[in-house]
């Protein structure tokens, strides 16, 4: 259980994206790669040239005590000073001329004190002035100190430079292969956003490897699929709307016909009429989804205002508005209306008859929120989410009746605005139905 926890933590942690794990994976092969050229480089050229440094030392140390430096007169001993830059110090000197920021190297040492068979003290000091200093098993009361050309510490090495050089060109070169693999889809991906709305892109580019290529023209074909079922069921509603308000025409003529003393059977045929064309009128607004209409840029509270002004209210209603300023986005101004009029209609139908309208900006202005709230005894939380269903009747107990599409067609053109509609009970009683819509620069 324990390595099971582990290794779902690790996967957690993983990269989601395709870009991230290709450049982890590339990132993964370049320090493979680069940790065994760095071991091989070692191995096959530094180790070998530090053996042959440290076999001259020796050789030069061994030639020193094999010559007797004690024997040598200044002058000789200027003169190897002067063309080697070799010196000789003792303890103290040693410590001015620089010995104490040198540091001790255990690999040199060992090997040195190997190849002179006695104990040997190496110390190296790196940075412009490249020095080894030496304490010869010979005389343990001097320092030889012999300078050497080495590597600058302000520059890079040719060696840190071919790495890095190579992981920035591996680290493009992976960029460039996921942004081409990702373009297509990415557009895969706002095209099943734009069906998803119920809009209908032209057919995607058939660009990228062969099976993005296939999978974005298997898009294609369930795109026209779907694009010709709308159209399918929007010509089928019409046409039974159609023959259905024929034959409602003539019980309506006949009605017409019927005796003063039978007049409460004509107003009975005539409202259940009135009722059959608001329901194929519900059908045919359901189908068509107000696609139709181009969006503009509007401001929801002046939609709000023209409603409420518009509106006849009778006298035992109240509608209190509490409209923070908001921003113009883009909306399908007839559809966003028909959407507020439902859950006002709704509000004070089934809700009380005072009602709140409230807007706000939300999520750091990214969102308009807008919230219709009744004061009634609210729904049960069991039948939220039926209430969107088509042909359900959201709640019983309220005394609904009707096709049950008017809030299936609500939630439709709020989603195709890109926004998010729900229900939930005010904690102090009533219902709040809000929505959000993203706010269109």
């Amino acid at each position: 259980m324990v390595n099971l926890g582990l290794r779902q933590k690790f996967i957690s942690i993983l990269p989601k994206s395709t870009f991230g794990q290709t450049a982890l994976l590339i990132a993964a092969l370049l320090f493979i790669n680069q940790l065994v050229s760095y071991l091989s480089v070692t191995h096959y050229f530094i180790s070998p040239s530090y053996k042959q440094i440290n076999k001259l030392i020796s050789n030069q140390i061994n030639t020193f005590f094999i010559l007797d430096i004690e024997s040598l007169s200044p002058a000789q001993i200027e003169k190897l000073t002067s063309t080697t830059g070799i010196r000789f110090h003792d303890e103290i000197s040693a410590m001015h001329a620089g010995l104490g920021n040198a540091a001790y190297y255990d690999f040199m040492s060992k090997q040195i004190t190997q190849q002179l068979g006695k104990d040997t003290e190496i110390r190296v000091k790196t940075g412009k002035n490249y020095m080894v200093w030496i304490k010869p098993p010979q005389d343990r009361d001097i320092w030889i100190s012999i300078p050497l050309t080495g590597p600058n510490e302000n520059s890079l090495s040719p060696l840190t430079m071919y790495f890095f050089v190579i992981g920035a060109l591996s680290v493009t070169g992976g960029w460039l292969f996921v942004q081409r693999l990702n373009r297509p889809l990415q557009a895969l991906q706002k095209g099943a956003t734009q069906v998803e709305k119920g809009h209908f892109p032209a057919p995607l580019a058939l660009v990228g490897s062969s099976e993005i290529i296939a999978v974005t023209e298997a898009f294609n074909k369930m795109s026209r699929g779907i694009k010709q079922l709308e159209n399918d069921r929007v010509l089928m509603t019409a046409g039974i709307s159609h023959d259905l308000r024929t034959p409602l025409t003539r019980i309506r003529l006949a009605s017409e016909m019927l005796p003063d003393e039978q007049a409460w059977v004509k107003d009975g045929i005539e409202h259940d009429i009135e009722d059959l064309n608001a329901i194929i009128n519900q059908f045919i607004d359901y189908a068509k989804q107000d696609q139709q209409e181009t969006a503009v840029f509007a401001n929801i509270n002046e939609l709000i205002h023209e409603l409420v002004d518009s509106r006849t209210i009778i006298s035992t209603h109240m509608i209190e508005l509490k409209l923070a300023k908001v921003t113009a986005t883009k909306l399908r101004t007839v559809g966003i209306k028909r959407v507020i009029e439902n859950l006002i209609e709704n509000a004070l139908k089934y809700g009380s008859d005072t009602i709140t309208i409230s807007t706000a900006m939300v999520d750091k202005n990214r969102n308009i929120l807008c919230c219709v709230r009744d004061f009634g005894k609210g729904i049960d939380q069991t039948q939220m989410e039926q209430m969107f269903t088509p042909f359900a009747q959201g709640d019983q107990a309220r005394g609904t009746s009707g096709s049950g599409l008017g809030l299936a067609i609500v939630k439709r053109i709020i989603e195709s605005h890109g926004g998010k509609i729900q229900f939930t009970n005010h904690p102090d009683g009533g219902l709040n139905a809000s929505f959000l819509l993203p706010v269109s620069h």
